[in-house]
Order: structure tokens, then C-alpha cells, then sequence
């Protein structure tokens, strides 16, 4: 379970650094989607700050021992702007295909809120 739960974890902060990076410097290539204009560009630099502060908070604190507990804050956190997000993508489309970023969202969502589960769960007592 160990190894699945670190698996999905670099995976997520990849994901997260990428999505967020993504999101704070190339923000022109965002702005012509229609959900984007529901929100002002600073709340999406702040959502794309968010998902890599997430993405650096699943992996560093376990992998270094500094507290740990951290992990699945940062997961449930990427779980819950994932579950956002793909509420306000849906207002827009709830077509089931590959380009609609509904579908990411929430598969993003759903394997974040496991991390945070599973690290939580197996978290060693003190």
C-alpha cells in the first residue's frame, strides 16, 4: 500500500506543479476557454500557487520525516480545489471525453481524497 500511496504521490505533485505553473505564468493560453471567465485571472493565480504548495507538501514532508501529518493536508487540500474546479467546469460542459477537463478534475480529485485517506490512515500513532 506504501509503494501505491507513493506512486500516486509523486504523480499528483507532478501534476499539481505542472497544473499550477501552468496556470500562474501561461495564463494567455488559459484566458479563451470558457470556464476561465468565470473567475478573475488573480483567483486563478492564487488556485495555480495553491496547487503547488500541494504538490510540494504531498511529497516533501514524507519523504524527509519533517512532519509527515502534512502529506495528506496537502492531498485533501488538492482534493477539495479539484472537487471546486470541476464544479465550475461542469457549469460549462458535462460531456464525457478526453479534451473536456471536467473528466481530469475529477479523477484528479477522486486519487487526491485517496492520498490523503491512505497516508492518514497509515499515518504511525504517536
Amino acid at each position: 500500500m506504501h509503494v501505491l500511496l507513493w506512486i500516486l504521490q509523486v504523480a499528483l505533485a507532478l501534476q499539481a506543479l505542472a497544473g499550477g505553473a501552468y496556470k500562474i505564468f501561461q495564463f494567455d493560453k488559459l484566458e479563451n476557454a470558457p470556464p476561465t471567465k468565470a473567475l478573475p485571472r488573480a483567483a486563478w493565480t492564487a488556485i495555480g500557487v495553491l496547487e503547488m504548495v500541494c504538490g510540494v507538501l504531498l511529497v516533501a514532508p514524507a519523504a524527509t520525516g519533517w512532519m509527515p501529518m502534512l502529506t495528506p493536508l496537502g492531498a485533501a487540500l488538492l482534493a477539495v480545489e479539484s472537487f471546486a474546479l470541476a464544479a465550475l467546469y461542469s457549469r460549462h460542459s458535462l460531456k464525457i471525453a478526453a479534451t473536456n477537463p471536467l473528466v481530469y478534475v475529477v479523477v484528479s480529485g477522486v486519487l487526491a481524497a485517496f492520498v490523503a485517506y491512505g497516508r492518514y490512515a497509515l499515518a504511525p500513532v504517536a
